[in-house]
């Protein structure tokens, strides 16, 4: 059965035997003994062969826009917290990892469609959509079908859900691992509203395996609190005009004999990162998207395993030393949510994304004049890259009538706690040095899970420097906590970073200062370096918040065949946090968090 890949993405429904993998289930309780490899991978310097077909048809494919996956079950359950029942919903999915060839270009005339084995979730690549409302919980049963690699080594998993206040045995320890044959259970409280992604996080083979496919977005969608008026909240549009955009570089093998047949190549360039020659968003190389003249909202993720994009809109392709004309791009999210107030960017500035970066941008496409017919979304020089600088990203095919917008971007937009009033609560100040020696270091230190390199009490507010020693960008991601960036070498951040943060891009010899509230969960958590070839090298620790916290390899992965999903209820997700978690703060809107008159009392 040839499945296309708009048919896949709109199929999107969990374990439904429609993608079935050759390489079928293995042995559940034998598959649960296999040893799950941990030593680094070997050294991969095999060239992709370029193909002209690449070039002739870029922005010929049509951009997949995914709908969101269907939970399997949704049900409520009885929740008591600080002495007070109630019914909480939650929805479980069921995501499938498997190998899957799914198709990068669409068949033309008498040549069939181009396609690739990617490792996929739900036989996609990107991923299944997730959108979720917020306060409203998940549970998400990832399946590992994956078999062995090319080496006969089984490919475990660990899933990390980028974004997520998880409890620690439910945030993809890199330790946590499961191996092929068995599945496990995640649980997540979705009491943040923001652009997540859901990726592998297996020590030593994140990077790989991530390249090969296992990344996918989840979105917890802004509710009217999140505003500061909470009835301008459908401001932003919505349904058809809100699209995600997961970006990604990819090589591939292409037969010399003409095979449709395609191989992805992973190259770490001797350890350095992996920047591969064509850039695919949500999974198809160079796509077109026709849009009406009027606002679209796009949730935007890198995805790639190392390179930094910088995004400009405009009526050329690429760079021109004359005649190109340059547009408005408009932020308003990063991260962890809205920012203050509505960024317009205007040309030259572009918006950077680091890797795992996620930016929520509106386009106005009725601000073009009625005899341009084409813009694109165009990619500029990052010097910490290596390689070739992809160009062209994304065309956008404008229609001809005008639409009619619902009404403005306000401004001020979203309620963002005082950074300053953040940093006069400070009570540790911590640096960290990202360097290179042999390997990919933390303050002179490689990963080790039996170390713990900070230890913040449980909603103490403290500062990190994190300081980059050399000459390459390392994207930093700090596990369950939002931050505020405060500095780059003592100037000001650009003000679309100046929103909630878990990811900061550190460019070379510069020191950034982040500010954070270490909430609400006590446990161990890691932090590395979001390039992931380096953090597979070993620039990854981690930190512990509180004491007593739960063990991250507390709930492991379980061998296969699994009960039915919600066939018990799920563990406490959000704990009584003490009073000093509920300190009001001033924000911009005049808005302040009062603490439950309840709150634990320490």
């Amino acid at each position: 059965m040839n499945i296309t890949r708009r048919e896949a993405l709109k199929l999107g429904l969990a374990g439904s035997g429609v993608f079935l993998s050759t390489y079928g289930f293995a042995g559940g309780a034998e598959a649960a003994t296999e040893t799950c490899d941990r030593k680094s991978l070997p050294l991969n310097t095999q060239l992709p062969r370029f193909s002209p077909q690449l070039l002739e048809r870029r922005f010929e494919p049509e951009l997949p826009i995914p709908e969101p996956l269907q939970p399997v079950l949704s049900k409520t359950y009885q929740v008591t917290r600080r002495g007070i029942t109630f019914e909480q919903p939650i929805d479980y999915y069921e995501i499938t990892m498997r190998k899957q060839r799914v198709e990068i270009l669409p068949a033309k005339g008498d040549n069939p469609a181009i396609t690739a084995e990617f490792w996929t979730y739900n036989g996609t690549a990107p991923g299944s959509l997730i959108h979720q409302t917020k306060n409203r919980e998940s549970c998400v049963r990832f399946i590992n079908q994956l078999g062995n690699d090319d080496n006969g080594k089984p490919i475990c998993t660990s899933v990390h859900l980028h974004g997520m206040a998880s409890l620690p045995q439910y945030d993809g320890y890199a330790e946590d691992l499961t191996s092929p044959g068995s599945y496990k259970d995640y649980y997540y409280p979705n009491n943040r509203a923001s652009i997540l992604w859901y990726h592998d996080h297996a020590v030593h083979r994140t990077s790989r395996n991530v390249y090969m496919g296992l990344a996918g977005m989840y979105v917890v969608e802004y509710a009217p609190e999140d505003f500061c008026n909470p009835e301008q909240a459908d401001c932003l549009p919505s349904g058809e005009f809100e699209v995600p955009l997961v970006i990604q570089d990819k090589s591939f093998e292409i037969p010399q004999k003409g095979s449709n047949e395609w191989k992805l190549v992973f190259n770490d360039r001797g350890r350095q990162g992996v920047y591969a020659d064509v850039i695919l968003v949500n999974g198809v190389i160079s796509p077109h998207m026709t849009v009406k003249r009027r606002k679209y909202f796009f949730r935007i993720l890198n995805a790639s395993a190392s390179r930094t994009y910088q995004l400009t809109l405009s009526q050329a392709e690429t760079i021109q030393t004359s005649g190109d004309v340059a547009y408005q791009l408009t932020i308003v999210g990063s991260d962890a949510g809205l920012l203050a107030e509505p960024v317009h960017l205007l040309p030259p500035q572009p918006l950077r994304i680091g890797v795992a970066e996620r930016y929520g941008v509106v386009i106005d496409f009725a601000q073009f004049p009625a005899d341009v017919k084409q813009v694109y979304l165009r990619n500029t020089t990052f010097l910490a890259n290596l390689g070739p600088e992809p160009s062209g990203i994304l065309r956008f095919d404008l229609l001809d009538q005008p639409v009619t917008n619902s009404c403005e971007i306000p401004s001020p937009l979203g309620i963002m706690t005082d950074r300053e009033a953040l940093e006069d609560r400070i009570v540790k100040t911590r640096t960290f040095r990202f360097e290179r020696g042999n390997q990919w270091l933390i303050n002179g230190k490689t990963w080790s899970a039996s170390r713990i390199d900070a230890d913040p009490g449980q909603c103490d507010i403290e500062l990190w420097n994190l300081v980059n020693t050399g000459g390459w960008a390392h994207p930093i991601h700090i596990h369950l906590i939002d931050f505020r960036v405060i500095d780059r070498n003592g100037l000001k951040p650009p003000r679309y970073e100046q929103g909630w943060k878990d990811v900061v891009v550190l460019n070379p010899l510069e020191t950034v200062r982040v500010v954070a509230k270490f909430a609400p969960h006590r446990g161990k958590y890691m932090m590395h370096c979001h390039n992931i070839v380096h953090e597979d090298h070993d620039m990854m620790t981690q930190f512990e918040i509180g004491k007593g916290g739960p063990d991250p390899l507390s709930d492991r992965a379980k061998p296969l065949p699994a009960p039915s999903l919600g066939s018990t209820n799920p563990p406490p997700l959000i704990e009584d946090l003490p009073c000093q978690c509920f300190e009001p703060l001033p924000t911009n809107c005049n808005v302040q968090v009062e603490p439950p008159k309840d709150c634990v009392q320490l």
